[in-house]
């Protein structure tokens, strides 16, 4: 008998979603009305992820705390960035998943799906009000910021190719070495 698809109301959808159990180093997301369950990461990409830290820890002209795993409600789902970026304390007190309020940055380092990093979560984040996405393209060779959200979707996108410096605005007002996130 072929497997039939019956899409759960969204409530169902929702509890089977936050009950759901992953293996160890897998991450579940909801993006726009579907669970997405994705493999733990390669070394590369946790290499990104852990430059672009170590930048904001060394450079931002603010003290800021960079979160991996950190859980965001979005008007489009329930999304966990490679990164979010946001002023020390700003996760203090908060359980596992928490609307983006304060969250300055988010970071994505594109991976087996890379269209859902480019379109559904720049959507989602740009919807939540996140001021600046910032994707970490492997596949195009660049780094993308995406700043000024407006009507659901980033007004503003600067790229740079790997090796080329990409200035992010404030609260980090540094020029992003990109050569070390490729």
């Amino acid at each position: 008998m072929p497997a039939v698809e019956h899409p759960l109301p969204a409530d169902d959808l929702l509890r089977a979603f936050l009950e759901l159990e992953t293996p160890p180093g897998f991450k579940a997301e909801l993006i726009e009305g579907e669970i997405v369950v994705t493999p733990p990461p390669d070394g590369d990409h946790e290499d990104a992820v852990a430059r672009f830290a170590r930048a904001v820890a060394r450079h931002a002209v603010e003290e800021l705390y960079v979160s991996g795993g950190r859980g965001l409600i979005t008007p489009h789902g329930r999304f966990v960035p490679d990164a979010a970026v946001a002023p020390v304390g700003t996760f203090r007190d908060q359980g596992p998943w928490t609307e983006p309020v304060g969250v300055a940055l988010v970071l994505e380092v594109t991976s087996t799906h890379p269209r859902r990093d480019r379109e559904a979560k720049r959507l989602g984040y740009a919807a939540a009000g996140i001021p600046c996405y910032l994707l970490i393209d492997r596949d195009e060779g660049r780094a993308t910021l995406f700043t000024d959200p407006a009507d659901g979707d980033y007004t503003v996108h600067t790229q740079a190719a790997f090796g080329k410096p990409l200035d992010l605005p404030a609260p980090f007002s540094f020029a992003l070495d990109t050569e070390p996130l490729r």
